[in-house]
């Protein structure tokens, strides 16, 4: 899917043929098993991916998933998505992305700590502040992440906080990390919902997966004034027309780690919730949700798309087709999270942190920027936003590439 999204991309701007391979192939592509001791005694291998996909622009970044359908596949996609993300945003990266096939449900909080420093451990001859900084990423989080810093700072002798983003405060996270994806999804919403002419107060919203990103989201959105009707997760959604109490939800699934049997509204099945008549359609859990069998049937007027990938090549095309439902694709539209990342990079690199309202500033300034120029390249060429998106970040790798010629 993201190889046939590059084609396209590279035709529409017509990429010379000495750039397509080496702009679209992974620089490196790392495999590695992960013994660890269970609380029983027992011993199990897992195993673990990293791939970097672009080093020519800065230090690759890019999250790390556990989760037990993870591929390296699945994973060299997903850094290719984020070399365009960060190229799109104007950050100083190349993407990446890691990945370790676990359900960490299954483990324990000493064995995930064992796993996620065992997967560090690994990657040290390969990664570093100057050269690929990883994040959170489904299945991780900010607790992972500061075991992951630990193991890296013990290995080189001296505390190294941006060797990883996404991490606890007290560890030289950024405030607004958190949040970050989920409110540069609904500030993105808010924007074209204003070029639409609707008023947010009037906006229907319903969103698929209900963790980081799509709670944070439903939490801005519900400030800006929007109704949010429907949230899922993958044990189930609930639907109530008259809107849901967000931060009741959120105290829910805090407490019982789903969202099943919330008594917020009526149980609807993910399938359903997908084909809600609403405002805003936010897919905000795994990739390739909407596909030819139900993008008909889909009846929103904006497709926001939190999640990477969850829109199929093939629905992509009824998408365009149809022409009554505007999209703002996963490149732009998620990618909050690896902007305040930077700046969290920055700030450990500097030494010097900033408050929440300074970064939410500056994050929105960035967001600001960066759908200007999609606006502006798509009524240029009248591309679809996707490609319009794709275009601008393929073009300035593929820039940086040719202006740094090829090393013998």
């Amino acid at each position: 899917m993201a190889c046939r999204q590059f084609d396209q991309a590279a035709d529409a701007i017509n990429l010379p043929e000495n750039l397509r391979d080496r702009t679209k192939y992974p620089r490196r592509c790392f495999a590695v098993s992960l013994p660890i001791q269970r609380d029983d005694g027992s011993v199990t291998v897992f195993e673990g991916y990293r791939v970097q996909h672009n080093l020519s622009t800065g230090p690759s970044k890019g999250g790390i998933r556990f989760h037990q359908s993870v591929t390296i596949g699945e994973v060299a996609a997903l850094s290719m998505w984020m070399s365009w993300k960060c190229s799109l945003m104007g950050l100083p990266y190349g993407g990446a992305k890691g990945g370790v096939i676990v359900n960490p449900t299954q483990l324990s909080e000493l064995e995930l700590e064992r796993l996620a420093r065992r997967y560090m451990q690994e990657l040290i001859p390969f990664i570093g502040p100057n050269t690929d900084v990883p994040a959170p990423d489904m299945g991780t989080n900010e607790k992972m992440m500061g075991w992951m810093m630990d193991t890296y700072s013990n290995h080189v002798g001296h505390i190294e906080p941006a060797i990883v983003t996404g991490k606890p405060i007290s560890l030289g996270g950024s405030q607004g990390r958190r949040e970050a994806t989920g409110a540069g999804v609904a500030y993105l919403v808010k924007k074209y919902l204003e070029d639409l002419k609707i008023p947010v107060k009037n906006a229907t919203v319903v969103i698929q997966g209900f963790g980081n990103v799509g709670s944070e989201a439903a939490v801005a959105l519900e400030a800006y004034g929007a109704k949010i009707i429907a949230i899922s997760d993958y044990t189930g959604g609930i639907y109530n027309p008259k809107g849901i109490n967000i931060r009741k939800a959120q105290q829910y699934v805090a407490s019982q780690k789903v969202l099943h049997n919330f008594d917020g509204g009526e149980p609807i099945e993910n399938e359903e919730l997908l084909e809600l008549e609403c405002t805003v359609l936010i897919p905000a859990a795994l990739e390739r949700v909407i596909t030819p069998d139900n993008v008909r049937k889909i009846k929103c007027r904006i497709l926001a798309e939190a999640a990477n990938g969850p829109t199929t090549y093939q629905a992509d095309k009824v998408l365009e087709e149809r022409g009554d439902i505007e999209v703002i694709p996963d490149v732009l539209c998620n990618a909050g999270g690896v902007t305040v990342s930077y700046f969290e990079w920055l700030q450990n690199r500097q030494n010097y942190y900033w408050d929440k309202v300074e970064v939410m500033s500056k994050l929105f300034k960035i967001l600001d920027k960066a759908k200007d120029s999609v606006e502006a390249q798509k009524r240029k060429f009248g591309f679809s936003r996707r490609l319009a998106a794709q275009t601008l970040g393929i073009q300035r790798v593929a820039n940086a590439k040719q202006s740094r010629g090829l090393f013998p």
